[in-house]
């Protein structure tokens, strides 16, 4: 029997025009009978590096009793000019979080997904050190027969609940690649998805570093920004009904 969270997971391919440009995870959430698709803002639109696809294909299962079929659905990222996924901004500045509604008619019969019922009631019932689980695709690897991800082991590195220096996320310790952007960051609680244990805490984001590490004699952190997963709350507010341009970021929190 496959494990309901792993079916949650999809993995992303960005293209401008017909360009492969990255490898990247998402994951799927509900909301009110309404289904995003969610990842990093980072792998949809980044002004640092100059990236900016103008689609993104997902792939899906297409049965989820036979989990060797699979579906691709693909997504164009602008419409008219304009931007169809959702992202926010908050005291901190932009939040590496963004979803894109999906049509659901386009979509297998069934899908798993995460929803409300999977995030934390209280921020403050997770200790520092509490073990986590990254699912995605680190440099795309994953089983290529089963269209399944692959989980690495994580903790939590900061203090949990906090905005690590003011920005919207704790840290993890973990072993991670490109690729993983976007992969949702679960932990073993006694509630969780479809009778398995796993809640929902963030969303992985980019590797933490220090400009000052002598890369010739110091390893890397191995730390890592984790977006907490309540801004899916904010992204997915029914009273948004259509996605706003990315270039109208304003302090209304959602674009």
């Amino acid at each position: 029997m496959i494990e309901p969270i792993l079916l949650t997971t999809a993995r992303l391919t960005t293209f401008d025009g017909a360009q492969v440009l990255t490898g990247a995870s998402g994951f799927l959430f509900e909301r009110d009978e309404r289904l995003y698709l969610v990842t990093s803002r980072h792998v949809l639109f980044d002004e640092a590096s100059g990236h900016r696809p103008d689609r993104v294909e997902i792939e899906l299962h297409a049965d989820q009793d036979d989990v060797v079929q699979a579906t691709v659905l693909s997504v164009l990222l602008y419409e008219e000019g304009k931007s169809v996924w959702r992202d926010a901004v908050d005291a901190g500045g932009v939040v590496d979080v963004a979803v894109i509604e999906l049509d659901r008619t386009v979509l297998p019969p069934v899908v798993y997904a995460f929803n409300p019922s999977h995030l934390l009631p209280e921020l403050q019932t997770v200790h520092v050190g509490a073990p986590l689980l990254l699912i995605g695709y680190p440099l795309g690897f994953h089983d290529a027969l089963h269209h399944l991800p692959v989980a690495r082991q994580a903790v939590v590195a900061s203090s949990f609940g906090l905005r690590f220096q003011g920005q919207g996320y704790f840290l993890s310790d973990a072993r991670t690649h490109r690729g993983i952007s976007g992969a949702p960051v679960v932990m073993n609680t006694e509630q969780g998805l479809s009778g398995t244990s796993w809640t929902l805490l963030g969303v992985h984001s980019s590797s933490m570093d220090m400009l000052s590490r002598d890369k010739t004699q110091d390893d890397s952190l191995g730390l890592h920004c984790v977006w907490y997963a309540d801004i899916l709350m904010v992204l997915t507010r029914p009273e948004i009904h259509g996605p706003m341009p990315a270039e109208q970021s304003t302090k209304t929190s959602v674009h």
